[in-house]
C-alpha cells in the first residue's frame, strides 16, 4: 500500500536529560495546509480500503436491526411527576419525557443530529428542568432551563458547563452548577450575573441537593482523591455557603468520598477510605465529619450506589467481579437482610427512588444478551417486577457467555469474559478489548456492536484489567502512575490465555480499544506486534510526552503523571506509543478512527502515531486513518454509531479471517 508523504522532521526535545524525537509534530495542527492535505489524503485511503472489505454491508444491516431495541432510563420522580429518557427505533438521540409525554427532543432542535442533550435536572416541583446541549461533539455545553408547562426556554445559554451537576434552591429561583475545573457557581434565573460560591483550584467537582432542598452536599478533587462538604441552605444567603468539612481536605489523595443527606435526615457518607471497595458510613449533619460505619467494606465485591426507603430499608448495589447485585440492609444497623432478586448475572445501571423515600425503589439492568430494562422493587414484601423494557424488539441469536480467570505476568489472578455461539470448537476469529483506567470498570452490557460480531461467527473477550475498577480502588492504583505497564501485562497475558484455551490464535485476533484503551492496544501493538492481526485503536492517547498539551489532557495527570516531572516523565516514557514505533518492525494492520470534534483526546495523537507506523512497519497489513468531522468523544446519533460500528468489525473480520454466519 503507497500511503500519502508524511514529512520527517529532525526535531529532538531534551527533556530532564532524555532526548525525545518528535518527528511528526507538524501533524499536531489540524488547520495548517499541510496537515490538512495529508488528512484528506488518508481520507482517500481509508475510502478506498472500506470499499474492498467484503463483510462491510452485511454488518451494516445487522447491526441497523440489533440498534432497533432502543433504550429507557428508571424514572427520577418530583412529587407524582416522573422524568425519564426513552429512545425508540429511528430516534437519533434519547429523548427526555415527563410522565410519558416527550419534553425534549434534541433531533428536533436540531435535524442534522449533531446536537446531544448531555445532562438535565428538574427542580424541586417538577416545574421547571435544566438541561445541557452540545454540538458536533465538542462536549463544551450550553445549560438551558425549560418551563414545562409552556414547553419554552426561560433562561440560558449559561457556557462553560461540561457534564456539570446541577442542585436546585427550593421554590426554582435558581441553582448551583460548576464551570468545568473552576468551581461551583450560583445561578439566579433571569440574572445573568453568576456568583461563584465555592472552588478548590482547577479539580473535578460534584454536586447533590437534598430531596428537600436544604442540604447541599459539594466534593472536589480528582480521580485520585477528593474533599467533601455539606452546607445548610436554610442558613440565609444561598450566595454564603458556609460549608462544613465532611472529609478533610488534607486527605483528599488518600481516598474518594461522596456524601449526601437522604430523606431519613442523616448524612450519608459512602468512601474507600481505608476500604478499598468502599464502605458506606453516617453522620449527624450538625457533625458532619464525625461519621460511624453502617455498613462495612465486602471483601469480594465493590459497593455502589445507595437509596434509603421508608421501614428503615436500605438498599446497597454492588458490582462482584463486575456482575451487578443489590442487598437489603436495616437502615439503622447496617445489618444485611436479603438479596434483591434480579433478572440474571449482569449489570445494575442505575437505582434511584423518591425524593421523599417511599416503600419502592427502580433499578435498570443490562446484560450481554438483555437490552436495558427497568425493574421495579417493593419493599414492603420484597417483591420485584418489571417495570418498563425497551421499547424495540429484535429476535437475537444464543450466545454463550464464559467467566475465565488467568495470571498476569506478575501472577496477578485477572478475570475475563469471553462470549460466543454455542456448540463451535476450535480457533477462530477473535476480538479481545479492555479499558484499565480511571477506576472505570467494564461490566456486562448489551451492545449492538458486540452482538454483530459473535453472531458472525467471532469470539468476543472482554478483559477485566488492573486500572478499572472491577475489584474497587486498590485494583484501580495497581494500573495508574508507575504501575502502568501492570495493565498492559495483564492483556497481553488475556491473549496469550485466549490461544493456549482454542479459542483463537494471533493470526486470528484483533485488538479494539477507545480513548485510554486506545493507549492500552497502542501500548501494547509496540510492546508485543506478534500478539495480533489487526489492531483498531480509537481514539487513543498515543504522545505521552505531550497528552497533558491539548483537550482534557491537563486534567489527566493524577492517573498517568506528568512530563514535567522528571520521575514521571520516565514512566511515560517507557510506554508511550509514539515514543516506541521501531522501524521495520512487522506491525499488525491497525487503524485508527477519530472524530473531528473530540475535545477529550486530541485527534493528533493518531495522526502522528498513524504517520510513524506507516513509514516504520515491514509487514503487508495496512494502517489507516480514520477521521469522522462532526462528532465528538461522547454520544453521537445512532446511525453515525452504526457507520462507524459496521467499518471497525468489517476490518477486524477481513484482517483476522472472519467470513460470515
Amino acid at each position: 500500500m503507497k500511503y500519502p508523504q508524511a514529512r520527517r522532521l529532525s526535531l529532538v526535545d531534551h527533556l530532564h536529560g532524555h532526548p525525545v524525537p518528535d518527528p511528526y509534530r507538524w501533524l499536531e495542527d489540524p488547520a495548517a495546509p499541510e496537515t490538512r492535505a495529508w488528512q484528506q489524503a488518508q481520507d482517500r485511503l481509508w475510502r478506498e480500503h472500506a470499499a474492498t472489505l467484503p463483510l462491510r454491508d452485511r454488518f451494516e444491516a445487522r447491526l441497523v436491526e440489533l440498534s432497533a431495541v432502543g433504550m429507557v432510563t428508571p424514572p427520577l420522580w418530583r412529587g407524582e411527576r416522573r422524568f425519564h429518557l426513552s429512545q425508540s427505533a429511528g430516534q437519533e438521540h434519547p429523548v427526555l419525557h415527563l410522565d410519558d409525554r416527550p419534553v425534549l427532543d434534541p433531533a428536533r432542535l436540531d435535524p442534522s443530529g449533531l446536537t446531544t442533550l448531555d445532562g438535565w435536572q428538574p427542580d424541586h416541583d417538577g416545574r421547571l428542568v435544566a438541561y445541557q446541549l452540545s454540538r458536533r461533539g465538542d462536549e463544551r455545553a450550553e445549560l438551558y432551563v425549560l418551563d414545562l408547562a409552556t414547553g419554552e426556554p426561560v433562561d440560558g445559554p449559561i457556557g462553560g458547563c461540561r457534564y456539570s451537576p446541577v442542585a436546585w434552591l427550593p421554590g426554582g429561583a435558581g441553582f448551583y452548577y460548576v464551570r468545568f475545573r473552576q468551581g461551583v457557581y450560583l445561578h439566579r434565573l433571569g440574572d445573568p450575573a453568576d456568583v461563584e460560591v465555592f472552588s478548590r483550584g482547577p479539580v473535578a467537582y460534584g454536586l447533590q441537593a437534598s430531596g428537600d432542598g436544604r442540604w447541599l452536599t459539594i466534593t472536589a478533587g480528582t480521580r485520585a482523591g477528593n474533599g467533601a462538604w455539606l452546607a445548610d441552605l436554610s442558613a440565609g444567603d444561598p450566595a454564603r455557603l458556609g460549608p462544613r468539612a465532611v472529609h478533610e481536605e488534607g486527605r483528599e489523595r488518600d481516598a474518594r468520598t461522596e456524601a449526601a443527606v437522604g430523606p431519613d435526615g442523616r448524612l450519608y457518607v459512602l468512601t474507600d477510605q481505608d476500604a478499598p471497595r468502599r464502605r458506606l458510613c453516617v453522620a449527624g449533619t450538625e457533625e458532619p465529619s464525625a461519621w460511624k460505619e453502617l455498613v462495612p467494606e465486602d471483601g469480594g465485591a465493590v459497593l455502589g450506589a445507595f437509596t434509603v426507603l421508608d421501614g428503615g430499608r436500605l438498599l446497597v448495589a454492588r458490582t462482584r467481579h463486575a456482575v451487578g447485585e443489590i442487598g437489603v440492609h436495616d437502615a439503622a444497623t447496617g445489618e444485611w437482610l436479603a438479596e434483591v432478586p434480579l433478572p440474571g448475572s449482569g449489570t445494575v445501571t442505575a437505582l434511584t427512588s423518591r425524593p421523599d423515600g417511599g416503600h419502592e425503589a427502580w433499578f435498570g439492568y443490562t446484560d450481554a444478551v438483555t437490552p436495558g430494562e427497568v425493574w421495579r422493587y417493593d419493599a414492603r414484601d420484597g417483591v420485584v417486577t418489571r417495570w418498563a423494557t425497551a421499547p424495540g424488539h429484535v429476535p437475537f441469536t444464543e450466545v454463550e457467555s464464559h467467566h475465565v480467570e488467568y495470571a498476569s505476568a506478575d501472577g496477578t489472578r485477572v478475570r475475563m469474559v469471553v462470549s460466543a455461539l454455542p456448540g463451535r470448537a476450535g480457533p477462530r476469529p477473535a476480538i479481545l478489548t479492555g479499558y484499565g483506567g480511571f477506576g472505570v470498570p467494564l461490566t456486562p452490557a448489551y451492545a449492538a456492536d458486540s452482538r454483530a460480531w459473535v453472531e458472525a461467527g467471532g469470539v468476543l473477550a472482554v478483559a477485566h484489567l488492573r486500572g478499572g475498577g472491577e475489584e474497587g480502588e486498590s485494583w484501580h492504583r495497581d494500573g495508574m502512575l508507575d504501575r502502568k505497564p501492570n495493565v498492559f501485562a495483564d492483556f497481553e497475558a488475556a491473549a496469550g490465555k485466549l490461544v493456549a484455551d482454542g479459542w483463537t490464535e494471533p493470526g486470528r485476533l484483533a485488538a479494539w480499544g477507545e480513548s485510554n484503551g486506545g493507549l492500552l492496544v497502542g501500548a501494547v501493538l509496540t510492546r508485543r506486534p506478534d500478539l495480533f492481526a489487526a489492531v483498531v485503536c480509537s481514539a487513543g492517547l498515543l504522545d505521552m510526552v505531550r497528552y497533558e498539551r491539548s483537550g482534557l489532557g491537563p486534567s489527566w495527570a493524577p492517573e498517568y503523571g506528568s512530563a514535567a516531572d522528571p520521575e514521571q516523565l520516565a514512566w511515560l516514557l517507557g510506554y508511550s506509543p509514539y515514543h516506541h514505533v521501531r522501524e521495520g518492525t512487522a506491525y499488525p494492520a491497525t487503524l485508527f478512527t477519530v472524530s473531528g470534534g473530540d475535545s477529550r483526546v486530541d485527534p493528533m495523537h493518531a495522526r502522528k502515531m498513524c504517520a510513524a507506523l506507516q513509514r516504520a512497519t515491514s509487514a503487508e497489513g495496512p494502517v489507516l486513518l480514520r477521521h469522522e468531522p462532526d462528532v465528538g468523544h461522547g454520544a453521537r446519533a445512532v446511525s453515525r454509531s452504526i457507520t462507524l460500528a459496521a467499518d471497525v468489525l468489517a476490518f477486524a473480520a477481513a484482517h483476522t479471517g472472519l467470513t460470515g454466519p
